[in-house]
């Protein structure tokens, strides 16, 4: 059986464009710059694009002699050193594609990239910025009017917001499938009949970038494979698509768009990586009430892939290091349905715009799903039930029943669960809590769909056995966990109740995968411990990110917002979040679609056809079945792929069969060779680097960000912790309880409501409870009078102020203090007891202002009740009378009134 498996890197990392009159060369090199390949373009050809891929590896002599000689080549006088025939154009990292509008051809190039992950050594980049420049040359270049709008419209998808790509990692498909070994015999890949320099095309299975190692050779070889990507998640798959069969295949790179992020948990010094991927669908892409819905071919809107990885960042290696993954789906409802927004408003009617009886739609949908992720396909509808005017109810009532449809003819193992639950209504409710229902729910689809993990149970699951853990779903190999099935959650719009369905389904499957990697003790995480903290930072970005791309504006409810726990400063940005995102959905998605359509290719300008902004709709689009009729009809009983059936519930697309056999470019070499060597690739010991690029310090830290800063606190990250515990650092070791009493005192947020433990604790812990932050009197605290008529009551007055004293500062003091120093402080709090009554003057009787009488029995004491002064009839009437007023109700003006106003007009405007 194979040893080892591993990912073929890209060849072509670096690429300089030069520029000749009559042509363009693109020269990339891989990272080391050992390797060299040159693609020529031509500039002659004002509408075609003509590319000639030179198949020789070039070495960087090489390389120079060649551009030598087309700079001499191409000068207009032999011998002239004034010009250079060859002017070097831009230097890039990447090709987007190539695209045509009405003139000719451009090539989109990555001029900046950012690196935003690493997952097991292969690194993650962030397009940062493109370069788009024009092909053929302007001696032939034939001009057309609209060729500058589209340019334009084409230029609005920005390409620097959230488009990620790797030169290694095959972001289109998830981890589990490209860690998925192939089930081959293995002297497919040992055969000694292979040739030993070239590439040969041989039948085997898609199943991500492997590479198998035969050591019982006489020289050791390793087989590379180069997988196809999974183009519903590929951005610019149409725009390779002319030159994918023409190009070495290291040129070719495919980005996905969506969000990637990553942030590090410190357990006890140990480095977990939590590593967040979201991959937006490139089928029927678009805006939030311009695309709703689904497409004639199955694919719905706003249909998003998110996987959560975790691994143990010490090791690095996917064969050696500790891998897990979970997948889940979010997407708007699939039926045939949309929204008016002839007359903008902030909720336009639903329509169904087609009737569907047989759920035609929904099973194309599905389809997809079971040959994706397997079974159980697990629906989370969160769209509400009960409403006073009938708006979202109506895609639960219509896909309840096509559910109910489809299920008929699956087998019961196999069948589509729904679960139907309206969290709005629930959230409005004072008595129910909404996470507690959204736990329960997770922990079910946990549960049943499993996730994947690279590792066989560790010996501590035996010794210390979890219940939760051996009734866990999926499909168990030899070498781990494999997940089977998804949970597909859904709103209206997929963005608020989504994510947060989202975030506790994921928070739930981090605690098994951190038990699974041994981690944790138990399957269970709490909320309020930095470990959670860190993964609601992440999937709050993820969240917002996401609400950008299809709504216009970040996430209006949150977390925190059905946690209840929400700041009061939340409600106005809320407010503006959705303005925004009303703004935006009313003036500029129309434009935001049209640039999709035009970048993804779903519309391609020709001179024969109208133009994108004279179309009245885009449906006839993303719905180009509607304008055929269909050769093959699908059956409406057995709905689903032939095949699909007899593998599930593993899913069909990681299943080693004939039928899903596909073409793979198979490639024997060395073992050392670059092109698989993950630690040259990584640490790159051939050029200088900095610690920046290497390792990514910018990412979020558990121990930074979130960790209490107070020496002797436990940094466990899986420790409750009280919102006000991550103060400043204190020194000096305390007890438990002074502990939680020094950083209340040193919190930045205001101390939580009086617990039990608040309110069984003595009179001196609530004493120092009311101090400020700055270890100030609060003005809701009362002065304490430390001077008292016997000596015992001195002496526990001395020790209390000693205590008190030593609490907050770190202060022993020793003797008692200076009677000078105390008559001051009789002096300031006598000062202290009189503020609060009125100043004496001989026109004024207090007694008549303010009825102060004490309320303790003790004279010593300075609280007093007061009682209201009494108002005089006439006063009464005149506030009436104000109040009146200010109702809208006016009284009959009198004559003195109006002799009044006269004369008032009088001396101010005459």
């Amino acid at each position: 059986m194979p040893q080892s498996a591993a990912t073929s890197i890209s060849g072509i990392q670096k690429m300089v464009l030069y520029e000749t009159r009559a042509r363009y060369f693109l020269v990339g090199t891989n990272q080391a710059q050992t390797k060299h390949r040159v693609l020529k373009i031509d500039r002659t050809e004002p509408k075609d694009l003509v590319l000639i891929d030179d198949k020789h590896v070039y070495s960087q002599q090489e390389v120079r002699e060649l551009l030598g000689r087309l700079d001499l080549g191409n000068r207009t006088k032999i011998g002239q050193k004034g010009s250079s025939g060859l002017s070097r154009a831009v230097s890039a990292f990447g090709i987007v594609g190539f695209v045509r509008f009405l003139e000719g051809y451009y090539i989109v190039l990555i001029t900046k990239r950012r690196k935003m992950a690493d997952i097991g050594g292969h690194s993650i980049y962030k397009i940062e910025d493109t370069s788009m420049i024009y092909i053929p040359n302007d001696s032939v270049r034939v001009s057309h009017p609209d060729e500058a709008r589209y340019v334009r419209i084409f230029q609005n998808v920005d390409l620097s917001s959230n488009f990620y790509f790797s030169y290694s990692y095959d972001l289109s498909h998830s981890l589990q499938y490209n860690l998925t070994l192939l089930q081959r015999p293995y002297e497919l890949w040992t055969s000694p009949t292979l040739p030993a320099e070239e590439e040969v095309q041989t039948q085997t299975k898609n199943n991500g970038f492997d590479i198998f190692e035969d050591e019982g050779l006489p020289t050791q070889v390793v087989y590379g494979l180069q997988n196809e990507p999974y183009y519903k998640y590929v951005w610019n798959g149409k725009l390779l698509e002319h030159v994918k069969d023409i190009v070495h295949h290291d040129w070719l790179m495919y980005i996905i768009h969506g969000f990637c992020g990553q942030s590090k948990l410190l357990i006890y010094g140990r480095p977990v990586h939590i590593t967040l991927i979201a991959r937006r669908s490139s089928k029927f892409a678009g805006t939030r009430f311009l695309k709703r819905g689904a497409n004639c071919e199955g694919d719905v809107a706003n249909e998003v892939e998110t996987e959560q990885i975790v691994n143990d960042a010490a090791v690095m290696s996917f064969t050696a290091g500790s891998y897990s993954s979970y997948v889940q789906v979010r997407g708007s409802v699939p039926l045939y349905w949309s929204q008016d927004i002839s007359t903008m408003m902030p909720k336009p009617p639903i329509r169904l715009d087609q009737a569907d009886p047989y759920a035609h739609v929904a099973a194309l949908h599905f389809d997809q799903m079971l040959q994706r992720f397997g079974s159980p396909i697990i629906i989370l509808n969160l769209v509400k039930k009960r409403e006073k005017r009938r708006h979202e109810r109506i895609l639960s009532e219509e896909l309840y029943p096509a559910v109910i449809n489809l299920n008929q003819f699956l087998p019961p193992e196999n069948c589509i669960d729904y679960i139907a639950w309206d969290m709005a209504r629930y959230t409005k409710s004072k008595l129910c809590n909404v996470l507690d229902r959204l736990s329960m729910i997770a922990e079910n689809v946990v549960k049943r769909t499993g996730f994947y993990i690279n590792r066989s149970d560790f010996y501590c699951h035996t010794v210390r056995p979890d219940d939760r853990w051996g009734d866990l779903g999926g499909h168990i190999t030899a070498s781990g966990r494999v997940q089977t099935g998804v949970l597909r959650t859904n709103c209206v719009d997929c963005l608020d109740r989504t994510n947060t369905a989202q975030f506790m389904v994921g928070k739930c499957a981090l605690a098994y995968q951190l038990f699974a990697l041994g981690m944790i003790d138990k399957p269970r995480l709490q909320f309020d411990t930095d470990c959670v903290r860190l993964f609601e930072e992440l999937y709050e970005d993820h969240g917002d990110t996401l609400s950008l791309q299809y709504g216009g504006s970040q996430l209006v409810h949150r977390v925190k917002t059905y946690r209840k726990i929400a700041p009061w400063t939340q409600h106005s940005k809320d407010i503006m979040q959705t303005l925004s995102r009303y703004y935006s959905n009313a003036f500029s998605d129309a434009d935001r679609q049209d640039a999709i359509n035009l970048f993804l290719q779903v519309y391609q300008p020709s001179e024969s056809k109208p133009h994108l902004w004279e179309l009245p709709t885009d449906f006839y689009l993303h719905h180009k079945n509607t304008m055929a009729l269909p050769q093959d009809r699908r059956s409406y009983t057995l709905w689903w792929t032939a095949g699909i059936l007899s593998y599930l519930p593993v899913p069909y697309d990681e299943v080693p069969c004939e039928d899903n056999m596909k073409k793979l470019k198979v490639k024997r070499v060395n073992r050392f060779e670059e092109s698989i060597d993950i630690y040259t690739e990584f640490f790159r010991p051939y050029e200088l680097t900095s610690f920046d690029d290497t390792f990514c310090i910018a990412m979020t830290n558990s121990a930074r960000e979130f960790m209490p800063k107070t020496v002797g606190v436990d940094p466990s990250p899986f420790t409750v912790r009280k919102p006000e515990e991550t103060g400043k650092s204190v020194l000096g070791n305390k007890s438990s309880k002074e502990e939680t009493l020094l950083q209340r005192k040193t919190a930045a947020s205001a101390p939580p409501p009086p617990s039990e433990e608040a309110i069984s604790s003595t009179s001196e812990d609530d004493s120092e409870d009311d101090r400020d932050d700055d270890g100030s009197v609060s003005q809701r605290s009362t002065p304490i009078k430390l001077l008292t008529e016997s000596g015992e009551s001195t002496r526990t007055q001395e020790e209390m102020l000693q205590q008190s004293a030593k609490e907050p500062y770190g202060l022993n003091l020793s003797g008692f203090p200076a009677e000078k120093d105390l008559l001051i402080y009789e002096r300031f709090a006598h000062l202290g007891e009189s503020q609060h009554r009125v100043e004496r003057t001989e026109h004024i009787n207090p007694a008549n202002i303010l009825s102060l009488e004490p309320v303790s029995c003790f004279p010593e004491d300075s609280i007093y009740s007061v009682s209201p002064p009494q108002v005089v009839r006439d006063s009464r009437d005149e506030f009436e009378s104000h109040v009146m007023t200010g109702e809208g109700q006016v009284s009959v003006l009198c004559r003195e009134d109006m002799m009044m106003y006269r004369e008032y007009v009088k001396n101010r405007y005459m």
